[in-house]
């Protein structure tokens, strides 16, 4: 897909015409950022996808049958992993671009628009973010799908990740507020059963909770009733809402209780004490950050935690969180996180003989990906481009007019790209995203029913 390759639409249809499972993709010809330790970055490379798995990586491979790419002025890089979204609440973005605390995002949302969602309602906010993030290069996004009212609910959020082809983590956690069923967490096992019977599948599924009972009261906070749920479905946990002190003294509860471990992520995580980050770097607890969301809305200390995680061995992963007053793309997370890090070091250490201690585009890439796999429970398969992993890769455009000419590729891609310099998202070795285009979308119907969701929910009177 060189700037000069004339045949790419064409090679698409070839690629479509082949059977997904004996399909054979050379990419030729690109700077590839594996994100592998062992492989780091190979300039003009290639890269082999044969049915949904890379296969090999490195320079001059043989192509066989394959179908050729000419990615020669590109970038390949694994796609960015999201850990943590309503992707419910999309029909609503941007709706509250000034919110100033979490109080005022819960009042307005959780206790209002949410409460008027109908099954449909879920279905489309959910889709239209994961093609949102299939747009911007997301190959993989936990839904932490927390307004699951009835069955019915969680069904059509499951289906539209389904129906995206993303690679999606669905998060199942009952609503704050309003009438609703009361069928989580019992529900979860029809669930499994029902969409995630197999080990080797495109979605996974996991059990959403809440860090304490502030906000919603006992039934969502996170403890030894909803780990047992978790450990009988062999699923792991999402915990969001870890703030402040009284999430503190939870983490060493649930330290003490055995049910903190790398099955469990802890999402925000600001404001905690240096003990509570001690029993989660000791029990290889997994953390998602959210940068935009930390600092924008004003949570508990309103920087995120990257340095607390890495002092006690933490590698987070990175997130999007409401795209009710957040951006909805990893470039944002990425050099959000990337600025305020090094902005703190820097100014700790003024007036000193100390030396900052700064994070690297390096590091929020891997944070991006790596790290992102790790914490959604997908590191074996996601998150950098190693042979024996899934075909999860972006082709991202070094000589467009906002990136040429190549001099650092990964500081192209934290530093200088966007959603418009990818040309193509391969989920799964599918494409999903062609020439720029995401594909398999009729955007004016979706406009559509984007725009009659939002008019429904923003003119119903609230539960």
């Amino acid at each position: 897909m060189s700037p000069n390759d004339t045949t790419s639409h064409a090679v698409l249809e070839q690629l479509r015409r082949q059977p997904a499972d004996r399909r054979r993709i050379l990419f030729t010809g690109a700077t590839i950022v594996t994100m592998d330790p062992g492989l780091g970055v190979i300039d003009r490379g290639d890269l082999l996808v044969e049915g949904d798995t890379i296969t090999a990586v490195g320079p001059d491979l043989s192509a066989g049958d394959a179908v050729v790419v000419d990615a020669t002025g590109a970038i390949l890089t694994p796609g960015f992993v999201d850990t943590h979204r309503h992707a419910w609440e999309a029909q609503l973005r941007r709706i509250m671009p000034d919110v100033d605390d979490l109080g005022g995002y819960i009042t307005a949302t959780l206790a209002g628009y949410a409460t008027v969602y109908r099954p449909e309602d879920m279905y489309i906010g959910t889709r239209l973010a994961a093609l949102t993030a299939i747009d911007s290069g997301i190959t993989t996004m936990l839904d932490f799908s927390h307004n699951s009212r009835t069955r019915e609910h969680s069904h059509a959020a499951i289906q539209a990740l389904l129906d995206t082809g993303i690679r999606g983590v669905h998060a199942s956690m009952g609503p704050h507020f309003g009438e609703w069923d009361r069928q989580w967490p019992g529900d979860l096992t029809r669930i499994k059963d029902q969409y995630f019977s197999t080990e080797d599948q495109l979605l996974t599924l996991r059990l959403a909770a809440l860090a304490t009972d502030e906000i919603s009261g006992p039934d969502f906070a996170y403890g030894n009733e909803l780990a047992a749920v978790a450990r009988e479905l062999g699923i792991g946990v999402s915990v969001d809402a870890v703030f402040g002190m009284s999430s503190s003294k939870a983490v060493l509860r649930w330290a003490e209780a055995g049910i903190l471990s790398p099955d469990v992520t802890l999402i925000h995580s600001t404001g905690l004490t240096c003990e509570a980050w001690k029993a989660m770097g000791e029990t290889g607890t997994t953390v998602a950050l959210a940068p935009t969301s930390d600092s924008q809305i004003g949570l508990e200390t309103a920087i995120p935690a990257v340095d607390e995680a890495l002092s006690v061995g933490i590698r987070p992963g990175l997130s999007i969180d409401v795209e009710v007053a957040l951006a909805s793309d990893m470039f944002t997370q990425m050099r959000a996180l990337h600025a305020i890090q090094r902005m703190r070091a820097v100014n700790a250490a003024y007036g000193t003989d100390q030396q900052p201690s700064r994070i690297t585009t390096y590091d929020v890439l891997d944070f991006a990906t790596l790290q992102g796999a790790k914490t959604n429970g997908l590191a074996g398969v996601t998150g950098s481009l190693s042979p024996g992993k899934k075909a999860d890769l972006l082709v991202i455009q070094a000589e467009d007019l906002n990136n040429m000419p190549l001099n650092d590729p990964i500081g192209t891609v934290v530093l200088g790209s966007d959603a418009r310099n990818i040309s193509a998202v391969i989920v799964n070795g599918e494409p999903r995203k062609w020439c720029g285009q995401v594909l398999d979308v009729d955007l004016p119907a979706l406009r559509s029913e984007v725009h009659a969701s939002r008019e429904y929910v923003l003119n119903t009177p609230a539960a």
